[in-house]
């Protein structure tokens, strides 16, 4: 299947009839140059969820806001398509932030293994190398905000990476060996969330809209779609385990993610230790019986309706922008992310 922006960007950056203009090849660059350990493991980009989507997203909405009709200090700048080059330039800088998050997160607890997974000299060789690529792309990517030589685009994305950290920290924290998942509740799970997954995209959002001298207001409905629809992408990846007609009985699927905490919301905290315990069998849980508890109840219908709250949200957003091919790709990711059927 195809990666999902191939089905919604427009025809100014998917034609194949013309060479891809200078900006577009930011995405192009993302999609087969990457080295086959990376791309054949899925860890950049699987099939249907494209990794690359956040560096699309700056570039559509770049090019939906254009340029400032009253600040008027930026015209000068190179721009190709409706979109700067500092734009350009901050799409590539919010990948490299987030590829480098995921090769972070490829570290293996040397703990937990087994003599099934392989060496432990292999294993130790391979935390070292993930450690070092990602804190080379972190490295490039400070580099290239520096080169944007604007102050506040530099707060933005270092907050962003800040959020990262935190939100990663809180996603380790909650996991546990003994099943038993924090009783976290629904708005703190979204906060959460947010961290880890939402305020990169938001907040390169903003900096594009500040790149380009937009004002604030302009800047904060950036910053609401950009929010809103990956919070939409998050939700809609938690739900796929649950909705899927061939689901393997040995899949396993994140006991922190949005079904299962509506579903202990509903349920109580006692009851879902209950079905906890009652799913556990030899110290193993068995996912396929526990998954088939949760679609009974109601937690995975309000994910779903949480999932297109927050992509009628970012389709609210995105009316403060005129309308144009961009402002439709746009949508189209949303009603992308939000459709199950």
């Amino acid at each position: 299947r195809l990666p999902i922006w191939s089905a919604v960007a427009p025809s100014w950056l998917t034609a194949a009839s013309a060479p891809p203009q200078p900006w577009a090849q930011i995405i192009l660059r993302y999609i087969n140059p990457l080295p086959s350990l990376l791309v054949g493991r899925g860890l950049v980009h699987d099939s249907w969820n494209s990794l690359q989507l956040r560096g699309l997203v700056v570039l559509l909405i770049s090019k939906a806001a254009g340029p400032s009709s009253v600040n008027t200090s930026c015209q000068n700048y190179d721009m190709v398509s409706g979109i700067y080059s500092c734009q350009r330039s901050l799409a590539e800088i919010t990948e490299l932030i987030h590829t480098a998050l995921l090769v972070h997160r490829g570290i293996v607890n040397l703990n937990e293994l087994q003599s099934s997974d392989g060496p432990l000299k292999d294993m130790q060789f391979g935390n070292k190398i993930a450690i070092l690529s990602g804190d080379f792309l972190l490295a490039n990517a400070c580099n290239g905000l520096a080169l944007l030589q604007n102050t506040k685009v530099v707060e933005l994305l270092a907050s962003a990476l800040m959020d990262l950290v935190q939100g990663v920290y809180h996603e380790n924290s909650t996991s546990k060996e003994s099943y038993i998942t924090d009783d976290i509740g629904i708005s703190t799970w979204k906060e959460q969330t947010f961290l880890s997954h939402g305020a990169l995209l938001a907040k390169s959002c903003q900096a594009a809209m500040e790149l380009a001298k937009h004002d604030a207001e302009v800047q904060d409905m950036a910053f609401q779609y950009g929010k809103h629809m990956a919070m939409s992408h998050k939700i809609n990846s938690d739900v796929q385990p649950f909705i899927k007609e061939k689901t393997s009985d040995s899949m396993t699927f994140n006991l922190n993610s949005a079904p299962v905490v509506l579903h202990q919301e509903f349920l109580g905290r006692d009851l879902w230790i209950k079905q906890i315990g009652e799913a556990q069998e030899k110290g193993r849980l068995d996912y396929a019986k526990l998954r088939e508890r949760i679609k009974a109840g109601k937690g995975v219908t309000s994910a779903i309706d949480l999932c297109r709250y927050h992509g009628n949200k970012a389709l609210e957003a995105l009316e403060s922008f005129p309308p144009s091919e961009a402002r439709s790709a746009l949508e189209n990711i949303v009603f992308a992310v939000t459709r199950f059927s």
